[in-house]
């Protein structure tokens, strides 16, 4: 391998870590304070949700709803209601779920978006409900 070549691989690694948003599909929850729907997504979602194949799969990203969306990510539409769930890949919106709709909802709505949105889900084990960790 010559050196250049190394040099060049080590260039392309730093700047894929520079940028995470870049080549990331994250799960980004506009929220905003006082928002009661999205404290009960706190309290009965978010201890779970980076321990799930879907949080492992799409890490979460928070943003607030009277803020710019975070670098490098595009809405694309205005978010009106909190807590909304957008969906992204390469910073590019993917997707929405606009709401909370309880713990019971939440879960297979996600999946479903993440598998018509993403690869999630080509592999039935990581997906299966019994690898999800439920509770905090």
């Amino acid at each position: 391998m010559t050196f250049s070549r190394l040099l060049s691989g080590i260039f392309g690694a730093v700047m894929m870590l520079a940028s995470p948003l870049a080549a990331e599909v994250r799960l980004v929850m506009v929220e905003q304070d006082g928002c009661a729907w999205c404290a009960r997504w706190d309290a009965e979602i978010a201890p779970a949700y980076p321990n799930t194949p879907e949080g492992r799969f799409a890490p979460l990203l928070r943003a607030d709803l009277h803020e710019d969306p975070p670098e490098g990510v595009r809405f694309s539409r205005k978010v009106v209601f909190t807590p909304t769930f957008v969906l992204i890949d390469n910073g590019k919106e993917l997707a929405r779920m606009e709401g909370y709709p309880g713990a019971d909802f939440f879960w297979p709505l996600l999946t479903r978006m993440l598998g018509e949105n993403t690869g999630f889900g080509t592999d039935p084990a990581a997906a299966a409900p019994s690898a999800r960790v439920e509770g905090g």
